[in-house]
């Protein structure tokens, strides 16, 4: 193992906690849990990089957003726990959050009063996870990659690109790329038909690099699936043999590699591909809408900026 990185925020803190009085050494103990669960996060890169600079930068609300989140999903522990790293104890919960808060008023910031409850923090990653998740895409991109790896790196790019629901990527088609995938077109289709109406046309969105790079990986994986099977123009399809389900007759139906993806195998993969992946475990909500949400509130940021 290479030598841990230090930070100033972090090398501040070690003398903030040297110097706290007035603790017991239970709460010591939780507090030196929660300084090296923060070191971690900044070595993953999923804290702003302000924060890395400043002591109150880290404990300011985007950073400690984006920190308890990851925490809480067990991303940030420093031990395997039955053979994986399962989302932390609402006990241990409970203790982050008052800590953040003993740290925060130690600093003389506002306490947020974290552990009440009433935590302020969005339930959504902040635009630094999106930073990180595109850091990690890119990535994977630079070697070998598996199909199933293939297939969900373009779609993870793809949504960091157009904020589209499940239902609008499953029904994306080869002919919704402008040349060389300069462009995705997104036929919106708004939950309870608020929103958009049904017969607005929808959007070509410009894609960034990473999304090139990503399609221009999957298209051949995809091209190959699809000549095994009976074609499709979807972009997005099985990567395996796989069956619909018994019919009347206690028959499968059997279907090969190449086939649809439709909107609950999207979803499937989404999940299963979070937990397969370590680099993207930390980084990915357990739901694709709920990524969907930050990706939009994201984009809104920036528009408004």
């Amino acid at each position: 193992m290479g030598p841990v990185a230090t930070y100033p925020a972090i090398e501040d803190l070690d003398l903030v906690l040297d110097r706290l009085g007035g603790t017991g050494e239970a709460r010591r103990r939780q507090l030196r849990w929660v300084r090296g669960e923060l070191q971690r996060a900044l070595d993953q890169g999923a804290l702003p990089v302000t924060a890395r600079r400043s002591l109150r930068r880290m404990l300011e609300e985007p950073a400690l957003g984006a920190y308890v989140r990851l925490a809480e999903s067990g991303a940030l522990r420093q031990r395997i726990v039955a053979g994986g790293t399962p989302p932390t104890t609402a006990t241990s919960n409970a203790a982050r959050l008052q800590c953040l808060d003993l740290l925060r008023e130690t600093v003389g910031l506002p306490v947020l009063h974290l552990g009440s409850g009433a935590m302020p923090l969005r339930e959504a990653a902040d635009a630094s996870v999106l930073t990180a998740l595109r850091r990690q895409l890119d990535q994977y991109l630079g070697g070998p990659m598996s199909p199933g790896l293939t297939r969900l790196t373009a779609l993870l790019a793809v949504e960091l690109d157009t904020a589209a629901r499940s239902g609008e990527l499953a029904a994306l088609r080869t002919t919704h790329l402008a040349p060389e995938g300069t462009e995705v077109y997104i036929e919106r289709r708004p939950q309870h038909g608020t929103g958009q109406a049904a017969d607005e046309p929808g959007e070509w969105i410009t894609t960034s690099a990473l999304t090139r790079a990503a399609l221009e990986r999957w298209l051949p994986v995809r091209h190959s699936l699809v000549q095994r099977s009976h074609g499709t123009s979807k972009l997005w399809v099985s990567l395996r043999w796989n069956h619909t389900g018994v019919s009347e007759e206690e028959t499968p139906t059997i279907r090969p590699p190449g086939m649809p993806l439709e909107e609950n195998g999207l979803i499937s993969s989404y999940r299963r591909g979070r937990q397969r992946y370590t680099g993207l475990r930390s980084l990915l909500p357990p739901k694709l809408e709920r990524l969907r949400r930050a990706v939009e509130a994201a984009h809104q940021q920036h528009a408004t900026t």
